[in-house]
C-alpha cells in the first residue's frame, strides 16, 4: 500500500456535487493498493499513521500524534499512486489492484484507522471524485507498506 498523507486544515470531497467527506484539522489521505497487498499492510499503516507525531507541541515542535492533537481523516482512494511513468508518456496503471480486492481492502484500512480511535470520512470508491483542502505546513509525507 502507499499513502500520501497531507495535514490539512479543512478538507472535503464532492462527488457529483454533493459532499461525501469533509473534516476541519486532520489529515487527507490518499490511498494506492497494489496487487498483492493484505490485511496486514492495512494494519500497519493504519497503526503507523495514528501513532505519526507531526502535530505541533506547546514549543512548535512537531511532536504530537493526530490523536494527542485532535482531528479527523479524509480517506480517499486513489488508484494512481500506482503509475508507471518509465515508458512513454501515458502512464501504465497496471500496478494498481482491480477493484475487486483494493474497495475491500480500503474500507479494511478505514476502519483499522478507527480501531485506531480516529474519526474517518471517506470519498466514494472508483468515483470522479472533486477534492478540496488547505494544507496545513504544507506537511506531506509518504507511506508505503513495502519500506516497513
Amino acid at each position: 500500500m502507499r499513502i500520501v498523507l497531507q495535514r490539512s486544515r479543512e478538507a472535503s470531497v464532492t462527488v457529483e456535487g454533493t459532499v461525501t467527506g469533509q473534516i476541519t484539522k486532520g489529515y487527507v489521505l490518499l490511498v494506492g493498493i497494489t496487487h498483492d497487498d493484505t490485511e496486514a499492510d492495512a494494519d500497519f499503516l493504519a497503526a503507523k499513521i495514528a501513532k505519526t507525531r507531526i502535530w505541533e507541541d506547546e514549543d512548535g515542535k512537531m511532536n504530537r500524534s493526530i490523536g494527542q492533537h485532535g482531528g479527523t481523516i479524509l480517506s480517499i482512494s486513489q488508484f494512481t499512486l500506482y503509475a508507471d511513468t518509465k515508458k512513454g508518456n501515458r502512464p501504465s496503471f497496471t500496478g494498481a489492484s482491480r477493484p475487486e480486492h483494493a474497495e475491500p481492502l480500503w474500507q479494511y484500512f478505514n476502519e483499522a484507522l478507527r480501531n485506531e480511535g480516529l474519526d474517518v470520512e471517506t470519498g466514494i470508491f472508483g468515483a470522479m471524485m472533486d477534492v478540496q483542502l488547505i494544507n496545513d505546513g504544507p506537511v506531506t509525507i509518504i507511506f508505503d507498506s513495502r519500506t516497513k
